[in-house]
């Protein structure tokens, strides 16, 4: 598919139409296959659009959404009392057919429920999952769940494993992906019963598994996919922004601390400059909601114009790779071969 149109929860985040409307706009500037409806409070769209010297045209709209769903919002609530949010109103887009994809930084549970209710679970599915993708040695790493499923059973851990593997595929173009269950140990002894018994569904599944896999084989690349219950996952994943922001601020600190120090890293500007390209968080933006039928990517909520368009251009890629049929079909075949 090349013609793709996408609605973007133009409210969501920490910095609304400020951040989402000016990525929008060079997101279309950038892909002439691109079309984007701005989804949310007219006004302060329409604002942005003038502030950005910009208008309507035939490949970015407007479309007024007089409801806000609020970050601390409970997920319950906003799925029953906000019906005509710029969330709810973007998923539809996408449920009747006219999107190809949803991007919203809004609030993570709401997002969650709302794309499940209104767009429903693949054939096969249980639930949905949080996939995100992180820096590694070897390049990068895919990871879900991310905390959409705190408790899991063994079969959800084979389907979150299916849809990694899927998405892997369909972004990398790695025809086998390799998928890695995260645990205590790479035994097979080790981790709880729900581990064990999704271990022994994942080496029976047709997946490229590789095994167990421990907490430092996130960042080595040691697999392509690591599959976790969103507990676990959730939890790395803040660890791992934590150690990353810690570091860089120790790094600054030392960097600062002499005028000697400063001069010193003059020499060291361009490999500074490379590392933090390669592990700028930005660049990674955009956690997928897979398992649904249609395309749905949550962008940090403080993400800025930057970080939005790469978690815009993932959704994109998303689209045009087929990504849903990919999930499906996977789980269709695991299925006929259970039969």
């Amino acid at each position: 598919m090349s013609k793709v149109v996408v609605a973007v929860d133009c409210m969501g985040g920490d910095h609304g139409p400020e951040v989402t409307v000016p990525s929008a706009l060079a997101a279309v500037d950038a892909d002439s296959d691109l079309s984007i409806v701005l989804v949310g409070l007219s006004d302060a769209v329409s604002g942005a659009l003038k502030a950005a010297g910009r208008k309507e045209s035939e490949r970015l709209r407007v479309l007024h959404a007089p409801e806000v769903v609020t970050m601390d919002e409970a997920p319950a609530g906003a799925l029953r009392n906000k019906k005509k949010s710029s969330m709810r109103v973007a998923i539809n887009l996408v449920k009747s057919g006219e999107a190809h994809a949803c991007i919203s930084a809004g609030n993570t549970g709401a997002l969650m429920a709302t794309s499940r209710f209104v767009l429903k679970t693949l054939s096969g599915i249980e639930r949905p999952a949080i996939g995100g993708v992180l820096p590694t040695m070897k390049g990068r790493t895919y990871m879900l769940d991310l905390g959409a499923n705190v408790d899991c059973t063994p079969m959800q851990l084979l389907q979150f494993g299916i849809m990694g593997a899927s998405l892997a595929g369909a972004l990398d173009h790695i025809d086998s992906p390799s998928v890695g269950l995260l645990n205590i140990g790479v035994e097979d002894i080790k981790g709880n019963d729900t581990v064990k018994q999704a271990a022994e569904l994942l080496r029976a599944s047709g997946l490229n598994f590789y095994g167990n896999v421990e907490g430092d084989d996130i960042y080595k690349g040691t697999v392509d996919v690591i599959v976790c219950d969103g507990f676990v996952g959730n939890v790395a994943l803040k660890t791992s922004e934590g150690l990353a922001q810690m570091l860089g601020g120790m790094l600054r600190r030392e960097v600062e601390r002499t005028w000697l120090t400063r001069l010193s890293c003059l020499s060291a500007l361009p490999v500074m400059k490379s590392f933090k390209r390669s592990v700028d968080h930005r660049r990674y933006n955009g956690a997928s909601l897979l398992g649904l039928h249609g395309v749905v990517v949550k962008s940090h909520g403080s993400a800025d114009s930057f970080a939005f368009g790469f978690a815009l251009r993932r959704a994109v890629e998303e689209v045009r790779s087929g990504l849903s049929a990919r999930i499906g079909e996977r789980v269709n075949e695991l299925q006929r071969g259970a039969a």
